[in-house]
């Protein structure tokens, strides 16, 4: 890779935090000089051309990348994702547009005449919009950095777009069968949209970097997750999300779930429980202290007693050797950045003792 010269090692540290026996630290600083000199191009006049306008998408990211120090772990690759959660929009929802993020318009509001959810990328629109993302992003990489697979989300989490938030807790009581009807439809769509996408960005390792938490897996990889379950029993999520999770899981070579928030957190156990999955990062909510807090120590200890490797994410480079100490390297992954270059060495220094 042009813009990340010691990448086969960064391969190798990955794949041994998969399988639990390595630290993986991605950690990122500004370039003082870019490595290559790339105009920051204008932006579109309208919020839905900044989302979906390849040429510049592409622009954009390549800009930023070019003017980032990847260390470690971490790895340039072009985001073609388009909002968190753009599967429902390959099956009915239309996406609503903001600065940061986009959301999903509910399309089910008759559940008894909706019928089955069915993936045809044919003729589907917002399919073709990010389609040509990936394929610009494959045109013009050029061997300098990968382009990933967008954070497409599946399980419960789409059809609850789809559906409504409050309208899909009602459901789970008045037809659960048609939940879950509805749920193993949409993972048969997850995997043939992720199969077509990963043919267009998949590496010479049969490997693809994931555009939601820096991960890069030697084969299919992805993130999953159900933000959905912090509003649901540890029982409502044994019957209606652990069928499809646990097939998600099983049919991906690598997996990372998406723990969202502490109302989230009576999962972790029967998470650990799907053998499948590999292992599960921690996000906490708006308001509380990032990953790399203390409080998050024994939740940390509970995922790696339940033999799932550990990512935490916004862990300030003053927490990162306390946390080493604390839960030990085997399996765990820490993301974390540096306000420049200097201080970004004094971390691979600190760090290096624990490799």
């Amino acid at each position: 890779m042009k813009w990340k010269s010691d990448w086969a090692g960064a391969k190798r540290n990955l794949a041994k935090w998969w399988k639990r026996k390595g630290l993986a630290l991605c950690l990122t600083a500004p370039r003082a000089t870019p490595v290559e000199a790339l105009p920051e191009p204008k932006a579109p006049e309208t919020l839905e051309s900044r989302w979906t306008d390849p040429a510049y998408r592409f622009g954009e990211a390549a800009h930023q990348m070019s003017r980032t120090h990847y260390y470690a772990e971490a790895f340039p690759y072009f985001d073609t994702q388009i909002g968190p959660g753009s599967l429902g929009t390959f099956l009915g929802s239309e996406p609503a547009f903001a600065p940061t993020t986009v959301w999903y318009e509910p399309c089910i509001h008759d559940p008894d005449a909706y019928g089955p959810i069915r993936f045809e990328p044919k003729g589907n629109k917002w399919w073709k919009v990010h389609m040509a993302l990936i394929e610009e992003g494959v045109r013009r990489a050029a061997g300098r950095f990968l382009v990933g697979t967008p954070d497409l989300i599946e399980n419960i989490d789409t059809l609850a777009a789809m559906r409504g938030t409050q309208a899909l807790l009602v459901d789970l009581m008045d037809r659960p069968g048609w939940v879950k009807e509805r749920v193993a439809e949409i993972n048969r769509a997850f995997f043939r949209a992720f199969d077509l996408m990963y043919a267009k960005v998949k590496d010479a390792d049969g490997g693809n970097a994931f555009s939601a938490f820096q991960i890069w897996g030697p084969g299919k990889t992805a993130k999953v997750q159900c933000d959905f379950s912090c509003m649901i029993s540890a029982g409502q999520f044994r019957e209606f999300v652990m069928p499809a999770l646990a097939e998600q899981c099983e049919w991906l070579d690598y997996s990372l779930y998406h723990l969202d928030g502490t109302q989230a957190m009576h999962h972790v156990e029967t998470l650990c429980e799907i053998e499948g999955l590999d292992a599960i990062e921690w996000t906490p909510q708006t308001g509380r202290a990032g990953g790399g807090s203390p409080e998050w120590y024994d939740l940390y200890r509970r995922i790696k007693a339940g033999g799932k490797g550990i990512q935490a994410i916004d862990v300030r480079p003053e927490e990162v050797v306390p946390l080493l100490d604390t839960i030990g390297p085997e399996g765990l992954f820490i993301m974390t950045w540096a306000k420049d270059e200097a201080e970004a060495e004094g971390v691979i220094e600190q760090v290096e003792p624990y490799r």
